[in-house]
Parts: C-alpha cells; sequence; structure tokens
C-alpha cells in the first residue's frame, strides 16, 4: 500500500494481481489497475501523481498513467526515464539493477526502499541483512 504524495489517494497491491486506487475523503474505489500476471509485491506513486510503477510475483515492472485513466503504459519505461519518484520501493528496474549479489536471483531481496532525500537505497535480504546503495544502484562490470 502507499499513499499518493499529496495524501488524496490509496494504492492497494493485491494477490488478485491488481492495484485499486482509492479516493481518501470518502474511502471510494475510484480506479483499478490491471496488467499484471502474478500479485503485487510493490508500487512507487510518482511525485507529480502522474504514474505508478509496480511490482509482481512474476517479475514484473509496469507503469500506470494517469491520463489514461489509470491503464497500463506500455511505454512506461522510456516514458518515465525523466519522472521524480516519491518513494523507491519497486525491486525490479533500472535504479536498483546492483543491489542482487552474483548468483542470487529476485526471491533473495525482501524489500526495498530509499532515504528521504533519495541518495540511498537500503534493502533487506534473506540473511538478515540491511544493505545500503548509491541511488542508482546499478551492475559494475
Amino acid at each position: 500500500m502507499a499513499f499518493s504524495p499529496e495524501g488524496g489517494m490509496l494504492a492497494v497491491g493485491s494477490h488478485d494481481n491488481n492495484i485499486y486506487l482509492y479516493n481518501t475523503s470518502d474511502w471510494s474505489l475510484t480506479a483499478t489497475c490491471k496488467a499484471h500476471t502474478s500479485y503485487i509485491m510493490a508500487l512507487d506513486w510518482a511525485s507529480d501523481e502522474s504514474y505508478i510503477r509496480s511490482n509482481c510475483g512474476a517479475y514484473e515492472l509496469l507503469f500506470f498513467d494517469k491520463a489514461s485513466g489509470w491503464s497500463q503504459d506500455a511505454s512506461g519505461r522510456s516514458n518515465t526515464t525523466g519522472t521524480q519518484w516519491a518513494t523507491n520501493t519497486v525491486k525490479f528496474g533500472w535504479h536498483v539493477e546492483g543491489i542482487y549479489p552474483k548468483g542470487t536471483d529476485g526471491t533473495h531481496i525482501n524489500g526495498v526502499n530509499s532515504s528521504a532525500d533519495g541518495n540511498l537505497i537500503a534493502t533487506g535480504d534473506d540473511y538478515g541483512l540491511v544493505n545500503i546503495f548509491r541511488n542508482p544502484a546499478r551492475i559494475n562490470g
């Protein structure tokens, strides 16, 4: 779950593969983001509330845009290259490619978040460790 940056909406990722958007003034369901093929693991709001990016159990990174009524933007990876994200919890994406130790898969990392200023990424892993990376955490060599 994540509140929008201005607090007017709550996005809830579900095990039915959808993201539900609720208006916080009356808790009415305002939209459903449908496109994932597995349960939702993490989601982030764009700082201007124009996009939501999300990861699912099938390792998909999908983007949904407000302008289309919260439909999937199939070109979201390129359409959001300059987007500032209010949160950084997705564990699959270009900015977190370097968080995975060699020989591990996507299940090794259990949680991702960034510092308030966006300069650092923290992860929690299967070994009970907290790891700190510069943001973006890119793959070396």
